[in-house]
């Protein structure tokens, strides 16, 4: 058995500033599992989108991981862990109803921590997921 690696880079995505992938899809040729790295809301310029509103920095990036997961041929339906980063815990309640909407189908097994800073200034919110699907 041999173990199949893909880069995933959807066109008009932040530059990657250091030596990580925005994702990565690994087949065995039954199984492919989808890794996404930590998203944030910063948009191809390096610009903080939604400054200040945990809720659309939420919406944009779920976008941002449906895109990377198209690259592999999967959808949010096929996250099977998502992994979400507050800044401030008591902004859960306006994280939350996004967070449903865009998992109403997988209803993945789920952490949400609350972290004092993140990589980007005025990033108010990180989350990363891993999906699986039949290769």
């Amino acid at each position: 058995m041999s173990l199949k690696k893909k880069d995933l880079s959807p066109k008009n995505f932040t530059v990657k500033t250091g030596s990580y992938s925005h994702g990565l899809s690994v087949s065995d040729g039954h199984t492919k599992w989808i890794f996404v790295t930590g998203q944030i809301a910063m948009n191809a310029n390096g610009d903080v989108v939604s400054p200040g509103n945990i809720a659309g920095q939420a919406e944009f990036i779920f976008e941002n991981i449906k895109k990377i997961l198209a690259e592999a041929g999967a959808s949010l339906d096929d996250v099977v862990k998502a992994q979400l980063f507050l800044t401030d815990m008591a902004l859960f309640s306006q994280v939350s109803p996004v967070r449903n909407k865009y998992f109403a189908n997988s209803q993945p097994v789920s952490t949400m921590v609350e972290v004092s800073k993140l990589v980007k200034e005025g990033c108010m919110l990180e989350i990363e997921v891993i999906a699986m699907k039949e290769a």
